[in-house]
Order: C-alpha cells, then structure tokens, then sequence
C-alpha cells in the first residue's frame, strides 16, 4: 500500500506559476505510476496528467499541455506537478494518483488508480 500527501496548492493570479507536491509513504514508490487529477466545483474529476514508472513517459491533458510539467523523484517517494500560465479554469481541487501496472482501466479514468491522496485547492484569480 500507499500513502499520498498533496502540498503546494493556493492562490495565484492569471499567469502565475504553482509546483504541487505528492510525498509517498512506503518503499516501493517506483513501482507506482503517478498522476494527477483536478476536480472543479459541480464537476467530474477529470485527468491533468501520468508519469510511468521511470519518469521517461509523460502524458497530459489537452488543456494543460504545454504549461504544466509533471516529474517524479524516486529517491524521494515525490510526485510534482509545475503548473505555469495558470487561468481561472485551472481552479480547482487537484489530486494525486497512485496505481500498480497494469492499470484496471484507461490512464485517465479515475477508477484506474487505486491510492489517492486527500486534495490540494489551487484557485486562480483574474
């Protein structure tokens, strides 16, 4: 099992810049893909982004593509998510995701990820 704590969240004004933190209890943290969801107010949980084991591989959201960066730090059990050019859109409650390979569904259906940690707010004024 997992354990995942988010920091990093706030307020930011348009154009500012957030790096998310997902500190990873136990000692398997490489084994785990990572990602990163958001959840707006009346909204479904929707997909930002997955790095694979070894951080080589990255996917991301259309929407956030080219502003947002997502890495890993095995040595450190971290997940990060570099967040820049925010917009009013990016707010939201975003989590971190953690699941074994092979996923049980599609990167970026919630119900893949088995661990998630308890959320963080980024909100974004204009």
């Amino acid at each position: 099992q997992v354990q995942l704590v988010e920091s990093g969240g706030g307020l930011v004004q348009t154009g500012g810049s957030l790096t998310l933190s997902c500190a990873a209890s136990g000692r398997t943290f490489s084994r785990y893909l990572m990602a990163w969801f958001r959840q707006a107010p009346g909204k479904e949980r929707e997909f930002v982004a997955i790095i694979f084991l070894n951080g080589g591989s990255t996917i991301y959201a259309e929407s956030v593509k080219g502003r947002f960066t997502i890495s890993r730090d095995n040595d450190k059990n971290t997940s990060y998510l570099q967040m820049n050019s925010l917009k009013p859109e990016d707010t939201a409650v975003y989590y971190c995701a953690a699941a074994l390979v092979p996923l049980g569904g599609r990167y970026n259906e919630p119900r893949s990820y088995n661990y998630w940690g308890q959320g963080t707010q980024v909100t974004v004024s204009s």
